[in-house]
């Protein structure tokens, strides 16, 4: 600033100056939240300098401005400064200079540099770039003095020494911002995670968070009008090999690696869980918390479930045919009369017709195995539809179909390019299932139409349907919905999926 000449009216203004100087500091400093501190920055930038308007940008880290926030200016005057066609470029000319850029008549400066009409309503104009250590944060705009016709060297020294003061206490509150932020981030992240995640404390063992998916897994554990942490107290954990410790034990674990466990309750409930516990330290190396995860073992229990009904299903239908074939031979050889070649014939038929139904059998537990790795390979090939749908009429009507088939196709559909040897079976066992569905008075429909650059082929039985709710689950394997399917395998409409979606397909109820 200027030296003073030593005059008591001189040292009274400097005085003054440093005071409000001073005071503006202080409003800024006085929070961390950056939209009260820029707030406070350009009211103060305007009120050390006298001018009739201000601004104040922020830039992020590419360059773009991040923040913008005016004093003095009407609502049409900031949308004006705002949608600025030249704003851009200027805001770039002026981030690039290192000193402040004062001008009597910014209108005309502005268009010698190939700005254009600019909308800033006043020509006095001082803009003063904002720098933390050696790093560009924004920059300050004024404009319009007050009582005067252009800003002094006072008002820019006035304003080098508080931008140089805001741009420090700016920077703290945007690197509050971004860890705010990106703290927020972290606990939506953790909140939202399909993994149970439960954070402890290192001193008292205590629990500091708890996750919405944590809280799942434990519900069965709660009891009402107990705090969580007054509920883990009774809560005992007994590990795979048969230790129980106390749950706040866990808490004083160093580590531990995908350990099953089960948190038990004095009367009896229980959950059990998949759980891994790992120490956060601070730069000193203390503990200060433990993070354990928690995986819910009842999902997999289910698919255990799932699995061995499934194996017991495949079992009892391969035993049936084998017990046919078997009978037929054991007839045959261990006869204790001589049977004429009508009877021999007949006991023929039934084993080549049962050793027909396991192949179907191993094969539909093949293509599900091939579905379920992903190596399900077709070879497409331009066909034409009809062709397809006769191949599947004639299947099911020497299998002694007994519903009445009624198709309809419209006269130009195009060709399709499918594998016909997969797509056959993908109708065969549509058809076969509305047979199993649908009275015996009431036809099935199959019709066709093009959409787009696909053919839809639709299947529609008699039957009494499904609720919407359960038809998400007609195509898994085993679907076991109420009122559905029976005999069978519970296979065929999985192989439908997966042959459909193995062409670029789409199946649907």
């Amino acid at each position: 600033m200027n030296k003073p000449d030593g005059t008591p009216r001189e040292a009274t203004a400097q005085r003054e100056r440093i005071s409000r100087l001073n005071s503006a500091l202080l409003r800024i400093g006085g929070s961390l939240d950056i939209d009260t501190v820029l707030r406070e920055a350009v009211e103060g930038a305007r009120a050390l300098t006298g001018a009739r308007c201000a601004a104040v940008a922020t830039i992020d880290e590419n360059g773009n401005v991040s923040d913008y926030v005016t004093s003095g200016l009407t609502p049409e005057q900031r949308g004006a400064l705002v949608n600025w066609s030249a704003g851009p470029r200027f805001f770039k000319h002026l981030s690039g200079r290192d000193a402040p850029l004062r001008r009597e008549d910014f209108p005309a400066y502005a268009q010698s540099l190939g700005f254009g009409a600019e909308p800033i309503p006043y020509k006095s104009f001082q803009g003063m770039p904002m720098r933390h250590r050696g790093t560009y944060l924004g920059t300050f705009f004024l404009s319009g003095k007050k009582g005067a016709g252009a800003f002094t060297d006072t008002d820019e020294e006035m304003l080098v020494l508080f931008a140089s003061q805001a741009a420090a206490t700016i920077s703290n509150s945007l690197t509050h911002r971004d860890e705010r932020r990106a703290r927020a981030d972290l606990e939506a992240l953790v909140e939202t995670s399909p993994m149970g995640v439960v954070v402890f404390g290192a001193a008292d063992g205590s629990m500091q968070w708890v996750n919405r998916e944590a809280r799942r897994i434990v519900a069965n554990l709660d009891i009402p009008g107990l705090e969580p942490q007054e509920v883990a107290a009774q809560v005992t954990c007994r590990f795979g090999d048969g230790r129980e410790v106390a749950l706040d034990e866990i808490a004083g674990a160093e580590t531990l690696r995908a350990e099953e466990v089960e948190l038990t309750l004095p009367d009896g409930r229980n959950a059990r869980m998949l759980i891994s516990a790992t120490p956060t330290r601070s730069a000193a190396g203390e503990v200060q918390s433990i993070i354990v995860t928690i995986q819910d073992l009842a999902p997999l229990e289910a698919l255990e479930r799932s699995r061995a009904e499934f194996l017991g299903m495949v079992s009892h239908e391969l035993r049936a045919p084998l017990a046919a074939i078997k009978g037929s031979a054991a007839m045959v050889v261990g006869a204790t009369r001589s049977y004429d070649p009508a009877e021999l014939l007949q006991f023929f038929r039934i084993i080549d017709a049962e050793a027909d139904r396991m192949d179907g059998l191993i094969g539909d537990l093949l293509d599900v195995g091939r579905i379920d790795t992903g190596t399900l390979a077709v070879e497409p090939a331009p066909v034409e539809l009809d062709l397809l749908l006769d191949r599947a009429r004639n299947t099911y009507v020497s299998g002694r179909g007994r519903h009445a088939l009624l198709i309809d196709l419209p006269p130009d559909l195009p060709r399709v390019a499918v594998d016909g040897r997969r797509i056959v079976q993908v109708l065969d066992n549509l058809i076969s299932n509305a047979s199993r569905h649908s009275p015996e008075t009431a036809p099935i429909r199959i019709a066709a139409s093009r959409k787009g650059g696909f053919v839809e082929v639709s299947v529609t039985d008699g039957g009494k349907g499904l609720p919407q709710n359960e038809l998400s689950r007609l195509f898994r394997k085993r679907a076991g919905i109420r009122g559905g399917p029976s005999g069978g395998t519970g296979l065929g409409l999985a192989i439908c999926k997966g042959l459909v979606e193995a062409h670029g397909g789409r199946i649907r109820a």
